[in-house]
C-alpha cells in the first residue's frame, strides 16, 4: 500500500451538529490513504478531537472510530432525561427542530433575562459529566499520534487561548464549549473562560505552526449563507451568532492566503504559511435545512441522521478533491470567504 497522506483537521463548534463532524471524522478514520496528523476544534469538535486522542493511545483508527460513536450514544442516553425534547406532532411530521418544544422555549426565553449565575446557581451541566466519563485526559495528553489543539475566548481579555494536548484538561474542553447565556465561565488558572467560537471557530495558526502536514481540511458546520431573511427575534439572535461565530475563521483565513501570495510574489520562504494548502468541507447544504434549536436536539436518530450527512458530504468530497491533497488548495477562498459583496 502507498504511503498514506498526512491532514490536519479543523473543526468547528455547533452544539449536536457537532454529530456531522463525527460522521467526517468516521469516513476520514475509514481511509487507509489518509492520515489525521493534528486537530484543531472548538466546542463540540474540541469534543470529537479528545474522545478521538483518547482512543488512538487504546488502540488504532478503528477503536477511533469506535469510541466516536460511543461518546455521541452516551449524549444521546443523557438527552433522554431532558425537557428539551421535540414535541409528539415534530416527532410524527419527521421534524428536527425543537421550536415547539415547551423546554426550549422556557430555556431560550429565560436565557434571555437572566444569567446562567441565577437560573444556574450551581453549574450543572450534564454534557461535562459525559466528557468526564468518555474521557481519560491523562490518555490524551499522553497520546503521541494526535497533536491536538482547542480554543477558547479569555472573558477579560477577549484574546483567544490555544490549549495544546500537553495541557489538554476537562475544563479546557469545557472552556471551548461554554456559552455565557447558558452556562457560568470556565475558570482555569485564575482566568475564566467562554466558549472559543467568538475568536477562533476554529483556530488554524496551530496547525500551521506545530504540524507537519501541509494539507488542512475545514470542516465547517457553522453556516456561513442562508438565503432566508430572520425575522423572528430568536432567527436573528442565531443569524447573529452564526456571523459572530464565523468572523474570526473568515479573517484568519484571508490573512493566510493574502500572505501567501504576498510570499510567492517575493519569493520569501517561511514554510508554515507558503506550503499549507486549504481545503474546504462544508455543511452548509446539507445542513441548511435544520434550524437552530435542532443544535440541542440529542435524539440518537437524529445524531445518526448527522453522522450519515457527514460521512456522505465526505465521500462526495474525496471523491472530488482526493487527487489534489499533497499537490494544491481546492479552497475557493474569494467564493466564499469574500468580505464584501460583489458590486450588482
Amino acid at each position: 500500500m502507498s504511503e498514506r497522506i498526512p491532514i490536519d483537521l479543523a473543526l468547528q463548534g455547533g452544539g449536536a451538529h457537532g454529530a456531522f463532524t463525527w460522521g467526517v471524522m468516521d469516513r476520514l478514520l475509514e481511509d487507509e490513504r489518509i492520515e489525521i496528523e493534528g486537530i484543531s476544534g472548538t466546542s463540540a469538535g474540541a469534543m470529537n478531537g479528545v474522545v478521538m486522542a483518547d482512543a488512538l493511545t487504546r488502540g488504532d483508527e478503528s477503536t477511533a472510530r469506535q469510541a466516536l460513536r460511543e461518546f455521541w450514544r452516551a449524549v444521546s442516553r443523557a438527552g433522554m432525561a431532558s425537557p428539551v425534547r421535540r414535541t409528539p406532532l415534530d416527532v410524527m411530521t419527521g421534524n428536527w427542530s425543537l421550536e415547539h418544544s415547551p423546554g426550549y422555549i422556557a430555556l431560550d426565553l429565560m436565557s434571555r433575562v437572566v444569567s446562567p449565575y441565577q437560573f444556574n446557581p450551581f453549574n450543572f451541566n450534564p454534557l461535562r459529566d459525559i466528557v468526564a466519563e468518555q474521557v481519560d485526559f491523562a490518555r490524551v495528553r499522553a497520546c503521541e499520534n494526535l497533536k491536538l489543539f482547542v480554543t477558547a475566548t479569555n472573558v477579560r481579555s477577549g484574546k483567544q487561548r490555544i490549549f495544546s494536548r500537553e495541557e489538554m484538561s476537562l475544563d479546557a474542553v469545557m472552556a471551548s464549549a461554554c456559552l455565557p447565556t447558558v452556562f457560568q465561565a470556565v475558570e482555569i488558572d485564575g482566568e475564566a473562560y467562554w466558549d472559543g467560537g467568538y475568536m477562533g471557530n476554529p483556530s488554524l495558526s496551530p496547525l500551521l505552526h506545530e504540524c507537519s502536514a501541509d494539507d488542512i481540511l475545514l470542516v465547517q458546520i457553522t453556516p456561513m449563507h442562508r438565503q432566508e431573511l430572520p425575522t423572528s427575534a430568536a432567527d436573528i439572535l442565531n443569524r447573529l451568532n452564526e456571523i459572530t461565530f464565523n468572523t474570526a475563521l473568515i479573517k484568519e483565513v484571508r490573512m493566510i492566503v493574502m500572505l501567501q501570495k504576498l510570499l510567492g510574489e517575493h519569493d520569501i520562504d517561511i514554510g508554515c504559511y507558503r506550503d499549507a494548502r486549504l481545503h474546504h468541507l462544508s455543511g452548509d447544504e446539507p445542513l441548511s435545512h435544520l434550524s437552530v434549536s435542532s443544535k440541542l436536539n440529542a435524539e440518537w436518530a437524529f445524531l445518526c441522521h448527522l453522522h450519515d450527512l457527514g460521512r456522505e458530504t465526505t465521500e462526495a468530497w474525496l471523491a472530488q478533491h482526493f487527487e489534489a491533497l499533497g499537490k494544491h488548495s481546492t479552497l475557493d477562498v474569494e467564493r466564499i470567504f469574500r468580505e464584501t459583496e460583489a458590486p450588482r
